[in-house]
């Protein structure tokens, strides 16, 4: 399991390990399957909804002192190109399609739809620009 974060405290436990840092953005790996992870896990436990039992992502960040980084959408859309490229590339997915696999909808499909996703949000920008740009002076667009 993964984790993006702001800020991360001095010390992590021994089952979770800084990947990269960079000036804006902390990527932690966490392996789940670690006892005292997991005994973190059934501690921080709570009931989210009626009939539903969770482990909050507040309440863990908060247990190890991280502060959560929300990307933008544009890096996730980002990360999700570049992970389906990694996909795309891998051996066992390429020995999949050698062996007839052949879904209604693929990885060039999946690269579409996160390219028309791109497209829409820089449409956007453009046009929340433009209306900025027009708005009488001393007014905010929110």
């Amino acid at each position: 399991m993964k984790l993006y974060a702001k800020t991360i405290s001095a010390t992590l436990p021994d089952w979770a390990t800084v990947v990269t840092q960079s000036a804006d953005l902390i990527e932690i790996e966490i392996n789940d399957e670690h006892p005292n992870f997991q005994s973190l896990l059934e501690e921080l436990a709570t009931e989210i909804e009626p009939g539903t039992i969770g482990v909050k992502v507040e309440d863990l960040c908060s247990r190890l002192g991280i502060e959560m980084s929300n990307p933008n959408l544009g890096q996730l859309l980002e990360q999700a190109q570049n992970l389906i490229l990694e996909i795309a590339a891998h051996p066992d997915y390429k020995q999949l399609l050698e062996l007839g696999y052949s879904p209604d909808l693929n990885i060039a499909d999946a690269q579409t739809a996160l390219s028309y996703l791109q497209w829409e949000i820089e449409r956007n920008r453009e046009l929340s620009s433009l209306v900025q740009k027009r708005s009488p002076k001393g007014m905010a667009l929110l």
